[in-house]
């Protein structure tokens, strides 16, 4: 779009640290840069910044370095080979604690890594350590600060993946999104974030916190690392999309919370438009269809249900190391009925089907990626609703860094793909971050 991106705007990091993950890649590949020499910028940054940050839950800069050199000693064997990249914890990797944001696992080592852990290493990723989540990827926040004003929330439940990111601290993370904890704190902090379509990444490794809607998602500063972590993780050939068969066409999708959203994001979604049809993009209205906020109930009952049963074991026998939010959601979870999670379930289904009936024939749609800015303060890390619709519905959808609000902080655009189409979405999302015309998306 016409305006810069917040994060690149905002400061200039020179090294090897200020390089997108492909870029390294490219760059260890051709001998030019080495694996430690990447690692060692990385850091370096989080020698400098993690005091106030606050962004890692773990990590042993001497065994991430032994994985680096490991790497420079063995020919390429994949897209990622010698990349850092920070993993959530509440995703298991062997070697590493898994803390889950709780002191009931304090100490807790599991003894493999998670299936989208291992294909990280697989295509030659350095893990570099383990990020901050909420508590068991929920309510009750950890002690990350926003990288750009301390006193502001990163989001959440992602919130040390986001924020080690934006500042530079690793080119590329994991988060998982439940609601909206991949897609909010990107939007927060002015990076780029992408929840695929649910069950294209594994889950097999990772405390569930809600499983009809979790998914693994990802965080850099660039699309096409997006592209390039997401591939290895799906198991996706590297190769372009097929070329779209007309100019691309999108929906512009206000919400039911439309009223609810910030002037700052009110203006980015509609300026995105509008730069879009000035471009030559078809952009129509979606109206909001009659009954659809009854969406966000659903994934209330659904959430708490599902949260109540994957945590029965720590509330069992550790319910006093349970936060007070933690416990209120899984009593909550364990009073609904089971007629009534089904009704829930079953109305999510039917707007699964609306939703790929109203996007039949057009490419995607844009709509808020968050309320505004990053809210002021660390006890929350703000509202779910402008991402939980898509989490629900089982969508692809990206989150780019395309404007700032009153306060200089980043204010995200969420695009939001057809099912399963997430190959079309990046490349879609690519061509709105270059400035394409209609004409040259049909080519890219």
């Amino acid at each position: 779009m016409g305006t810069p991106d917040p994060v690149n705007a905002s400061r200039s990091i020179h090294g090897p640290a200020g390089l997108t993950a492909r870029k390294a890649a490219a760059l260890i590949a051709a001998g030019e840069l080495s694996a430690e020499a990447l690692l060692r910028g990385c850091l370096e940054r989080i020698a400098l910044r993690e005091p106030t940050v606050h962004a890692w839950s773990y990590i042993d800069p001497d065994r991430a370095l032994r994985e680096a050199r490991m790497r420079d000693n063995m020919p390429a064997i994949g897209p990622l080979h010698g990349v850092p990249v920070a993993v959530k914890d509440v995703i298991d990797a062997a070697g590493m604690p898994t803390g889950m944001g709780s002191p009931i696992y304090n100490g807790f080592h599991p003894f493999a890594d998670a299936a989208c852990v291992a294909a990280l290493r697989a295509a030659g990723a350095v893990i570099l350590g383990k990020t901050v989540t909420a508590e068991f990827a929920g309510v009750s926040p950890g002690p990350t600060t926003h990288p750009w004003e301390p006193g502001h929330t990163p989001g959440g439940s992602s919130s040390g993946s986001a924020a080690a990111v934006a500042d530079y601290m690793a080119p590329l993370a994991l988060g998982t999104q439940t609601g909206g904890s991949v897609l909010r704190p990107a939007s927060f902090c002015g990076i780029v974030g992408f929840k695929p379509s649910f069950g294209s990444i594994s889950r097999s490794g990772i405390k569930m916190a809600a499983e009809s809607f979790d998914t693994v998602g990802l965080m850099a500063r660039d699309v096409d690392d997006i592209a390039l972590a997401w591939q290895a993780l799906a198991g996706v050939e590297d190769r372009q999309a097929a070329p779209l068969p007309r100019p691309p066409k999108l929906k512009l999708f206000r919400s039911p919370y439309w009223s609810q959203a910030s002037r700052d994001t009110m203006a980015a979604v509609e300026q995105a438009g509008e730069d879009l049809r000035e471009r030559g993009w078809t952009i129509e209205e979606l109206p909001t269809p009659a009954g659809f906020s009854e969406l966000s109930g659903a994934r209330t009952t659904i959430n708490s249900y599902e949260r109540a049963r994957s945590l029965a074991w720590e509330y069992q026998n550790h319910a006093e190391l349970i936060s007070p939010a933690m416990r209120q959601v899984i009593d909550a979870g364990n009073s609904v009925p089971y007629e009534q999670y089904v009704k829930a379930v079953q109305t999510t289904e039917r707007w699964r089907a609306w939703f790929a009936q109203a996007l039949e024939g057009w490419d995607g749609l844009v709509t808020p990626a968050a309320h505004g800015e990053a809210p002021r303060g660390l006890a929350s890390t703000g509202s779910a609703v402008f991402q939980e619709i898509w989490t629900m519905l089982h969508v692809p959808s990206i989150t780019l860094p395309l404007s700032t609000g009153r306060l200089g902080l980043p204010v995200g655009v969420q695009f939001v793909g057809r099912p399963h189409g997430d190959a079309a979405l990046l490349a879609l999302a690519k061509s709105v971050r270059e400035g394409d015309t209609a004409e040259q998306a049909l080519t890219r």
